[in-house]
């Protein structure tokens, strides 16, 4: 969820009762004292869903084209994304989705059902199965399902992108964080953490700072429920930031990390190879197999 943005000039947004913007990080604080009455996995969707809410109501709030939209309930009910500016836009023109584009994402909806309630099932060990799922659940929901969201809002003229951009096809850290991979707090990210941070920081500082919130929410949904891991998922985030000013250093330019196959290998290497520090066996044991057996994916 971070942003690579360079500028650090503000949009115009609804300057009036600023701070009502704000108002819905209160959910997830009354969510936390919920968390020894109940079971791990349903205390980290409880929180994930309060912190998403939160953020939604920040970008409807902070939007330009909220106070002439009749799409506000929509783009808060019905909507997986942040792009609160481009969803609410009524003058926006949208090309109907081909074909091709549904059969994709009903195939990638499938896959992900295959792997949770089919595959995992049949993994040689607990923590392989609850890797399993993890993947089918993120297969299942973010390339499968809301995409198919986002196709159904665009066949009715709105402004809907997807939130997983064909991530395979980065060829570097930064376009894989910034424009590819779950771009749903891009938008959020960049106005709220990036440009206050660039003035201040740089843009360096700034990238870094990204990354770590980045982590610090990660912690929150994954190592508080889990009750383990705390620091794993903030410093593979940080290790992240890292790989980026790796990208764009002197040194990135001498090894010629800007070749497609070179950034690939770097964006493999950064990504996936330390994956257990994001998603720690304590949260894959306690949270993720736990829900698994909740949904029937186990036996």
């Amino acid at each position: 969820m971070s942003t690579l943005a360079t500028t650090t000039s503000e949009p115009t947004v609804n300057q009036s009762h600023h701070w009502l913007g704000a108002v819905g990080f209160l959910a997830p604080v009354l969510v936390l004292p919920l968390q020894d009455q109940l079971p791990a996995w349903a205390f980290m969707w409880l929180l994930s869903v309060a912190i998403f809410g939160a953020c939604k109501w920040l970008t409807w709030w902070e939007s330009p084209n909220r106070p002439a939209s009749r799409r506000s309930i929509p783009y808060l009910l019905l909507w997986p994304g942040m792009n609160a500016d481009e969803f609410m836009d009524v003058s926006a023109r949208v090309k109907r989705p081909p074909l091709k584009a549904w059969l994709t994402a009903v195939a990638r909806t499938a896959l992900g059902a295959v792997l949770i309630w089919l595959l995992a099932r049949h993994a040689p060990n607990p923590l392989a199965a609850g890797w399993i799922g993890m993947f089918g659940l993120i297969t299942f929901l973010h390339f499968g399902t809301f995409r198919l969201v986002a196709l159904a809002w665009q066949s009715v003229g709105v402004d809907a992108q997807p939130i997983m951009r064909e991530p395979a096809r980065a060829t570097s850290l930064a376009e894989f964080w910034s424009v590819r991979w779950n771009v749903a707090f891009h938008a959020l990210a960049r106005r709220w953490i990036f440009r206050p941070a660039a003035r201040r920081l740089g843009v360096v500082g700034a990238t870094v700072a990204v990354f770590l919130a980045s982590g610090f929410l990660h912690d929150i949904v994954i190592s508080l429920p889990a009750r383990a891991g705390f620091g794993l998922p903030t410093a593979y985030f940080f290790l992240q930031s890292l790989g980026v000013l790796l990208e764009r250093s002197p040194l990135g330019k001498r090894l010629e990390l800007q070749r497609p196959a070179r950034g690939r290998l770097l964006v493999a290497l950064f990504t996936i190879a330390p994956a257990f520090w994001l998603f720690h066996p304590p949260f894959v044991e306690r949270v993720i197999l736990p829900f698994l057996n909740i949904i029937g994916a186990l036996p």
